[in-house]
């Protein structure tokens, strides 16, 4: 127990050592500034404390509910300020929700040129209910997983430090996408797993066998962008980006970047089990050799990967359902669909993503066998 307790010591000792001798490069490139925001306006968090007038509107062809709402600002250059906004009385909206004293929203304040300020909606503050859900979600892990869910929410939270503090600034700043996410996905790779996990043969297997999964993710989907000439312009957001930022961008490292974060996530999961299979199926039976682990493992992961594929092309189906039924509507031909570089980006990131989990099963049982068993041997020449 007492050496246990060293070993995760010495763990998040080097996790923290880490975070300390990283954080200045992390830093060192400066986010820019996109000039987002117009001349003379500023989003700000309000409270609504009365409602002036409401009824029905005609937008359209549509009758729709509207409401003129009294708020008070709560920050920027006039705290304590009372203004109107309008909610619902000029642009359709998709919802039936109503604004009532004391909610809080956030509102966009403009003067115009004859020095007159003016409030619009942008939407309401959700801050309170996120925090709620973040903390309910923090509940379930510790009171399952306990340490060791402590620890994989510690890693939550480097994995988030790491894409705040370092990709995102790295590539607003001009750098290739694709280095940066390669440099960051090590990173979390060097630290989330063993902070996780602990300094154990386990880890050891997973990380070398991410290292080559991503290695060929990484490989694979640089070859079908080029083949579909894909340039990463698929994103709507992408554009904006485009239009707003200063510091030109490499926009197909950056969907190729996207590829490579995303495959990580993934592979965590069906990387660590098929470890955690080889290790468990030696430990019942130390008559295994590496041709009985592997095929022993390989049957779990057969399982494994059907299902994490199934739901890895569901969840992305399921986010891109609007747009399906949209095209279906139009009645458009969805052969003549795929070739639009939205739909194909997802397509080719579907896929990518893929063919590296189910290259991930063979790869990481394979280097699991050959560790344990390796282990087991310097344990005989040991003893």
């Amino acid at each position: 127990m007492k050496k246990n307790s060293v070993r995760w010591a010495g763990v998040c000792i080097l996790a923290l050592a880490m975070a300390v001798a990283l954080w200045p490069y992390f830093a060192r490139a400066a986010q820019p500034d996109l000039g987002l925001s117009t001349l003379g306006s500023e989003t700000l968090r309000a409270r609504v404390t009365g409602i002036v007038e409401e009824g029905e509107i005609d937008l359209g062809g549509r009758m729709q509910h509207y409401q003129v709402a009294q708020v008070e600002l709560l920050e920027g250059e006039y705290p304590g300020l009372e203004m109107q906004i309008d909610y619902g009385k000029r642009q359709v909206r998709a919802d039936d929700y109503r604004l009532r004293p004391g909610d809080l929203v956030i509102v966009s304040v403009s003067r115009t040129p004859e020095n007159v300020l003016n409030a619009y909606f942008v939407d309401f503050v959700r801050a309170g209910p996120l925090l709620l859900l973040t903390a309910i979600f923090a509940g379930s892990i510790l009171l399952i997983s306990r340490w060791k869910g402590l620890r994989s929410l510690l890693s939550l939270a480097f994995s988030l430090f790491v894409i705040i503090a370092y990709i995102i600034p790295h590539i607003l700043a001009g750098e290739d996408p694709v280095a940066v996410s390669l440099m960051g996905s090590i990173v979390l790779l060097g630290v989330t797993l063993y902070l996780t996990y602990g300094w154990t043969l386990k880890t050891h297997a997973a990380v070398i066998s991410m290292a080559m999964v991503l290695l060929l993710t990484g490989l694979l989907a640089a070859l079908f962008v080029t083949i579909t000439r894909l340039n990463g312009t698929g994103d709507e957001n992408v554009m904006f980006l485009m239009q707003e930022l200063q510091t030109p961008i490499n926009l197909r490292g950056l969907l190729l970047g996207g590829m490579i974060i995303g495959a990580l996530g993934v592979l965590d999961d069906l990387v660590m089990t098929q470890a955690s299979a080889v290790l468990e199926l030696r430990a019942a039976n130390r008559d295994l050799g590496f041709r009985g682990l592997f095929q022993a493992a390989m049957r779990i992961g057969q399982d494994h990967v059907s299902a994490t594929v199934n739901t890895l092309v569901l969840a992305y189906a399921g986010a891109s359902l609007p747009l399906f039924l949209m095209f279906s509507l139009a009645r458009g031909d969805y052969t003549y669909l795929v070739n639009f570089s939205f739909i194909a980006e997802e397509i080719v990131r579907t896929l990518v993503g893929s063919v590296g989990l189910v290259a991930a099963v063979p790869l990481s049982t394979a280097v699991s066998a050959a560790l344990v068993l390796r282990d087991d041997r310097a344990a005989l020449r040991a003893g």
